[in-house]
């Protein structure tokens, strides 16, 4: 009985480790979602503010433009809430479930101790399995063996009561899980229907533009999106690196740095490279992460990683794993694809725009080249 109480005990511990940390990661992302239904709620209030006009239409179609963005973002972690419940409800759900399972095995064996004390009892088959006794040396044996069996009993219905408790406590923990869980599934249907009133508002202030007007908006909108970057100080800060000293202009046949990637457009030293939705960015050489940042307008990561004095930069990442200073491989993972939204359709894309710099700032180095086979 010991050894199956023992696995019992850590199996309970093991699920309310599991619980704990699952709990950790929900109000981590109710964090994150916060943070974005503040931003969504700001970006709302600057729209409202915008009045009519040629001027406020391009600005207007920017800023829901980057309103859309931000409600995707906003879908993709609440639909990971939602796993992440959903995935809580499972558990608990299976753990209650053993729990019942076993509650009604022990309250199986507790009813089969009772009836036999009540039949030997009636029997008086205590007194005859006494008297049957050899010397007084067995009976106080007996006696003791008797007492055990009672005391047995007794342990099993603290066993019951225990496990009657734990049951209860996961059906609530259960019940309060799927709440939230409705909750949520509630946003997120609130959520699209906003961000399909975005896209059509979006849609009618674009079809009011002119070509140039457009040309002119597409060619902002690219602006945003580019690296903000200060090559010229991260330079300073490869002089000397050996991580990736191999690297040079002449490098090739290297995997792109988006998984499944597609190139959509190049250009000089710039690298349009569109993915699914969650697809892992990689380092497309061994390096040393030398700066991570934050996009202040598009809310993305840019990273930059030095291959010896050469410098690739990574931007519109969606999430990172990584951190300045970091050592990193070739082909591996420094974080997932980041979402934009085509500013003609008002469309989500995923796409990371990828850069190369040689050591020489007079040098212009195409980043197609060092993909071709």
């Amino acid at each position: 009985m010991r050894p199956l109480r023992i696995l019992t005990l850590a199996f309970l511990l093991f699920t309310l480790t599991a619980a704990a940390q699952t709990d950790r990661r929900i109000e981590e992302q109710k964090r994150v979602i916060a943070a974005l239904e503040k931003r969504i709620a700001t970006e709302e209030q600057e729209i409202s503010k915008i009045q009519k006009g040629r001027t406020a239409t391009e600005e207007r179609v920017r800023r829901l433009a980057r309103q859309i963005d931000s409600r995707n973002q906003l879908l993709d972690e609440t639909e990971k809430q939602a796993r992440l419940l959903r995935g809580e409800i499972a558990r608990t759900d299976s753990v209650a479930g053993n729990l019942s399972a076993k509650l009604e095995r022990d309250r199986a064996q507790y009813g089969e101790m009772v009836r036999e004390a009540y039949r030997n009892y009636k029997h008086n088959n205590y007194l005859t399995y006494i008297f049957s006794s050899r010397d007084f040396t067995d009976v106080a044996r007996k006696i003791t063996a008797l007492r055990e069996v009672a005391s047995l009993r007794e342990r099993k219905l603290r066993d019951i009561e225990a496990l009657t408790a734990e049951v209860r406590t996961e059906k609530e923990t259960l019940d309060r899980r799927k709440r939230s869980l409705d909750s949520v599934t509630r946003s997120l249907s609130a959520q699209r229907e906003k961000l399909q009133r975005d896209a059509r508002n979006a849609k009618a202030s674009i079809r009011s533009m002119s070509q140039k007007e457009k040309t002119a908006l597409q060619r902002k909108i690219a602006q945003e999106q580019q690296l903000d970057v200060a090559i010229g100080e991260l330079r300073k800060l490869t002089k000397g690196n050996t991580e990736g000293a191999s690297f040079s202009a002449k490098t090739s046949g290297l995997r792109l740095p988006v998984t499944a990637g597609r190139v959509k457009r190049y250009k000089e030293n710039m690298a349009e490279i569109t993915g699914p939705k969650g697809a892992h960015v990689i380092s497309i050489y061994d390096g040393k992460v030398v700066d991570v940042k934050r996009n202040r307008i598009t809310n993305k990561y840019d990273v930059y990683v030095a291959h010896g004095e050469y410098i690739t930069s990574y931007a519109n990442m969606g999430t990172i794993c990584v951190e300045k200073g970091q050592k990193v491989a070739r082909n591996a993972q420094i974080g997932t694809i980041g979402s934009a939204v085509n500013v003609m359709t008002m469309e989500t894309e995923y796409k990371l725009v990828f850069g190369i710099y040689p050591p020489n700032p007079g040098q212009k180095m195409r980043a197609e080249e060092c993909f071709r086979k």
